[in-house]
């Protein structure tokens, strides 16, 4: 692992952030001091430990009681101990007073910064009312900068025991555990974990787990990349003898599925396989006298796989035997004559990495709602949501019982679940009894996606307290909250929160319960956009685009899943497009330009692959999928089977891969790369030109066969010659008048619509669409109890080939319409992260109330409306160091701020709009407009 390959322009941040730096001056509340500073975090959580970023980015939030509140410069403190920070002794970097209102991914420019080095630091800021406050301290450390720093060795077992299945289609692997015992005889100052374990691993330290992530590391490119965590375990350590203990899961490291080299002849796609289990660990031991000692994974290891976990799988669950339990293991003293010494792994050129995302941790706890006897002896558990994770348990019963648990979205009648659209997946815990009292139970590396759990082999009739669901996902902030007037747009914003965070699991799934569980591109084209306005996914899809980076081809094809578990590069251009717009999205909704100049050749490379492969008359129609998921017209179909309603998949490649040559342009723009911005502009001006030779009507104002989609995307894209686009959009508004207005539109075109149509007048109809509860529609899933997002439109008729009940690609650009059109809660494209908000939402005639909030990388924006007997009321709060646009629906006459009418300072800063709107550039505060019936 080179130098250059410790990502030194990474994609890694560290914040002062999600708690603020408070400047309460003459207007905080009584009681509260002048000046405050909270607790500071460092990338969203309280420390980064063990980073490979030589150039971290700083950032912190700023509030303030007052207005207009900017920072007019900061100076950035960097020292090796919290004590010379504490003196202002900044031996690694003082970044002098530097007179800007930046607080925003600050590039650290000090010392080089070296292998296992803690840093401490610290910003002192002024603002443009003449305060000043200083930051408490936070720090960070580094990880493992150079290959020799490795020392450890993958270790494992380089085999399996005869009731392990690795040749079978249904793989099974037992688990292994590892350990070694070690000896400490000097004070400690600190000592660290750096771990890998692949493809799970659960590290404990003296018979305590170490940490509390879950089914870690990260997944990732494997033959490419494998990342590590680092732990502080230094309370974890004692005097003396100690003992430190690993299991390793399979995770899908280890093969879910083995089809010896053929394709799923369900999907007729490959499976990617990687090899055995393997451990990489290396302790650092710093003691109070400066000596450095290193506990790390070796030769001198033992190991077994004959203990409690006898098989572990992503699909098929896991089995456990509490009689094959190893008490004691990973603690001193333990007899382990029975184990075996450990195998050397083997390790190909894969880069071993500092994990940049978050790990997934246990997030809420549910018990069921209901438990149900079946004739059967079985009991039924409704958890009440649609959930991703597993379900413990405490149960008691005679040594040898056999506990089965099967997982499940639906029902099949009151007294079966419904495991059709599960396809091969066994979803199946079991858990045997050793007797001799209550035991307690969960499992450690699988997890399942179910509402409802069939509980087989219990010799009573449990208590739902016996049962606690165990709701897991990435780590992430959740940073939006949405209410409004309107039941179904609230039910369907929770059902989308519920899809959304179950999964994120180090790569955005797009189903948590079947043979499938992958990171298809094409479903977080514009989802990954919605997504953010409720939760901070920057670091999840930061490392999602490398992972497509590292999946790429030598050619440039880029492929439809990554990491590429399933090997599918299709040369479509609609998925890998994601590869495209993600980066925009992450640089208007968190500041993030890294990734742009990060994946910037990759993504050229991309780009001039299909045109120089595919181009045909000056057009790249290469499309595989079509406007996937149209509703159908009946509801027993996946597919619809209607030409009137199906787009021409050339022309969504065709229009794809032009919005994709503009955001290109962009790119080489910002990264002053002249000649290539002009290169991508010359080409998108023959695309266009050639698609609307090749696909517009201009008789009849449409495109090809005149479906929404058809007509949509060029309207979006800017493809539609400027004196039509009325006529073109009237005909996307009479097509769906042909559907009842409802949704008509699959995946590729639905990412467009709610803006499409709001964009061009037509926002009534789009709140139509919004809240409609008959079939096509997101509230026809509520009335058939969905407590997700469906794949399926029709997911309560259709076929269980194709048919989840959790995934998230049909929400298209709704939320980013929920916050950005009915709250007005949007950024500015150039000054982007919500530095600049751009505040002008529609007032739908039926809605009466909107309240909203989103926590940004500078503080938290709240919109809230509400319709009144007068007019309208509407309490804005815009955080410290930024400003906002705010459009209000009258003119200056019938407006009033907090109960006057509004100050010359507003009224100076007012900008010219439509008439009977007034347009108001405000500074941070917090705001109540009247706007009074005229």
């Amino acid at each position: 692992m080179s130098k250059q390959n410790k990502r030194s322009s990474g994609t890694l941040l560290i914040y002062l952030g999600s708690v603020l730096l408070m400047l309460l001056f003459q207007y905080c509340s009584p009681g509260i001091a002048a000046l405050q500073v909270n607790a500071l975090t460092v990338e969203g959580r309280d420390s980064l430990m063990g980073s490979d970023i030589l150039q971290p980015r700083f950032s912190w939030k700023i509030a303030s009681g007052e207005r207009g509140i900017k920072q007019t410069a900061y100076q950035l403190l960097v020292a090796s101990s919290k004590e010379a920070l504490s003196k202002g002794e900044a031996d690694i970097w003082d970044s002098g007073k530097m007179d800007t209102d930046s607080s925003l991914d600050i590039v650290y420019k000090g010392k080089p910064l070296s292998s296992f080095q803690s840093c401490y630091w610290k910003v002192k800021i002024w603002t443009n009312n003449g305060k000043e406050a200083t930051s408490q301290p936070s720090f960070w450390t580094m990880g493992l900068l150079q290959p020799s720093d490795w020392q450890a060795k993958w270790i494992g077992l380089d085999g399996h025991n005869d009731k392990d299945q690795p040749d079978s289609t249904l793989t099974r692997l037992a688990a292994r555990h590892l350990r070694k015992e070690f000896s400490i005889d000097k004070k400690i100052a600190t000592a660290t974990a750096y771990i890998s374990g692949m493809g799970l691993y659960e590290l404990s330290l003296n018979g305590e787990k170490v940490g509390q992530d879950v089914l870690a590391p990260t997944v990732s490119e494997y033959n490419k990349k494998i990342f590590y965590n680092t732990y502080d375990i230094t309370r974890q350590l004692q005097q003396g003898a100690n003992c430190v203990g690993v299991v390793l899961g399979n995770g899908r490291f280890f093969a879910v599925r083995n089809y010896h080299g053929q394709l799923n002849p369900l999907t007729g796609i490959g499976q990617a396989q990687y090899g055995l289990p393997k451990l990489l660990l290396q302790i650092r031991i710093l003691y109070t006298d400066s000596t450095v000692a290193w506990v790390n994974s070796d030769e001198s290891w033992k190991v077994t796989d004959n203990g409690p976990i006898l098989a572990n799988n992503e699909f098929d669950g896991e089995e456990y035997d509490a009689n094959k339990e190893l008490a004691g293991w990973d603690k001193t003293g333990y007899n382990y004559q029975a184990w075996k010494g450990v195998n050397l792994m083997p390790s190909g050129k894969e880069r071993i990495e500092a994990q940049p995302n978050e790990n997934i941790r246990i997030k809420e706890v549910l018990n069921p709602i209901t438990v149900h006897a079946t004739p059967r002896g079985s009991y039924i558990l409704d958890m009440g949501q649609n959930m991703v994770g597993w379900v413990a348990i405490k149960v008691k019963g005679e040594k040898g019982d056999t506990i089965r648990m099967r997982f499940a979205e639906t029902m099949k009648g009151k007294d079966s679940i419904y495991l059709d659209n599960m396809r091969d997946a066994k979803v199946t815990d079991k858990y045997i009894l050793k007797g001799g009292g209550t035991e307690s139970w969960e499992p450690r590396f699988t997890y399942h996606g179910f509402r409802f759990v069939e509980v087989e082999g219990l010799r009573s009739k449990p208590d739902v307290k016996d049962f606690a669901g165990k709701v897991i996902y990435d780590d992430v902030a959740t940073i939006g909250t949405f209410e409004t007037a309107n039941p179904t747009i609230n039910t369907i914003f929770k059902n989308a929160y519920w899809t959304i965070r179950g999964n994120y699991r180090g790569m955005p799934t797009d189903c948590p319960q079947r043979d499938e569980r992958v990171g298809w591109l094409g479903d977080r084209v514009i989802s990954s956009y919605g997504e953010s306005f409720l939760f901070d996914n920057s670091r999840l899809y930061a490392k999602w685009l490398d992972d497509i980076q590292d999946a790429q081809k030598e050619n440039g094809s880029v492929p439809d899943i990554a990491p590429s578990f399933w090997d599918r590069y299709a040369d479509n251009v609609t998925y890998p497009s994601a590869f495209i717009l993600i980066p925009d999205m992450l640089r208007k909704q968190f500041g993030d330009t890294r990734s742009i100049s990060k994946q910037y050749p990759a993504m050229k490379k991309w780009m001039l692959y299909m045109w120089n492969t595919y181009r045909d008359n000056d057009l790249v129609l290469k499309d595989n999928y079509g406007d996937w998921c149209v509703p159908p017209e009946s509801l027993d179909l996946i597919w619809s089977k209607d030409p009137s309603r199906i787009t021409d998949g050339g022309l969504l490649a065709a229009a794809y891969y032009y919005h994709c040559l503009g955001l290109m342009k962009n790119y080489a723009d910002q990264l002053a790369l002249p000649a290539d911005a002009a290169n991508f502009s010359n080409i998108a001006q023959k695309v266009r030109v050639a698609f609307n030779k090749k696909f517009y009507n201009p008789d009849k104002k449409s495109y090809a066969n005149n479906t929404v989609t058809a007509n949509l995307l060029p309207l979006s894209f800017g493809m539609v010659p400027e004196g039509d686009k009325a006529a073109v959009f009237s005909n996307i508004r009479a097509r769906l008048k042909e559907f009842d207005d409802h949704v008509n539109s699959g995946i590729i075109g639905g990412m467009w619509l709610m803006r499409g149509l709001t964009d061009n007048g037509a926002g009534e109809l789009a709140y139509k669409l919004a809240t409609n509860t008959t079939y096509p529609s997101w509230g026809y899933m509520i009335t058939k109890g969905a407590t997700t997002i469906w794949e399926l439109w029709n997911g309560d008729a259709a076929n269980p080939m194709m048919n989840s009940g959790n995934h998230q690609m049909l929400l298209g650009d709704l939320l980013v319409w929920y916050y950005e059109y009915l709250a007005g809660i949007k950024t500015d494209d150039k000054e982007v992260a919500f530095k600049k908000i751009i505040m002008n939402p529609i007032f739908p005639e039926d809605l009466d109330f909107v309240n909203a909030s989103l926590n940004t990388k500078y503080g938290i924006v709240k919109s809230a409306w509400k319709k009144t007997a007068t007019g309208l009321e509407w309490n804005i709060t815009i955080p410290a160091n930024t400003t906002a646009v705010v459009t209000l629906p009258g003119n200056v006459e019938a407006i009033t701020e907090s109960g006057k009418p509004l100050p010359a300072d507003l009224l100076q800063n007012s900008n010219p709009v439509a008439a009977g709107k007034t347009a108001l550039n405000i500074g941070s505060g917090t705001y109540q407009f009247i706007v009074k019936k005229q």
